[in-house]
């Protein structure tokens, strides 16, 4: 049983900061290429940010420039520093990630359940 689990998110004002980590749990082999993405109301869910367990990362053109994503992969974690936020950030947060498990050895997507970000003043 693979899962991942969210924290960091809550209320903050306009170009405030909020960091979301993301831990993978269980039987794991292999994490590889982990990431961010996003659910605004009556949206569609969109990429925030991604990173390959090399590091090499890909950001959304909404978040460049304002959001780091990095990873521990000692600790099977992905982070997403998000600085100088804005109202339409406002979101709920999901983290994914494309893990091996150690049985069946087949890569399988995971999804979190959410985490609510709030910008407003």
């Amino acid at each position: 049983q693979v899962q991942l689990v969210e924290s960091g998110g809550g209320l903050v004002q306009p170009g405030g900061s909020l960091r979301l980590s993301c831990a993978a749990s269980g039987n794991i082999a292999r994490v590889n290429r982990m990431g961010w993405y996003r659910q605004a109301p009556g949206q569609q869910r969109e990429l925030v940010a991604t990173i390959t367990s090399g590091g090499i990362t890909n950001y959304a053109d909404s978040g460049k420039g304002r959001f780091t994503i990095s990873r521990d992969n000692a600790k099977n974690t992905v982070y997403l520093q998000m600085d100088s936020l804005k109202h339409e950030d406002t979101a709920v947060y999901y983290c994914n990630a494309a893990i091996t498990p150690t049985l069946p050895r087949y890569e399988y997507t995971y999804w979190g359940q959410g985490t609510q970000v709030t910008v407003s003043s």
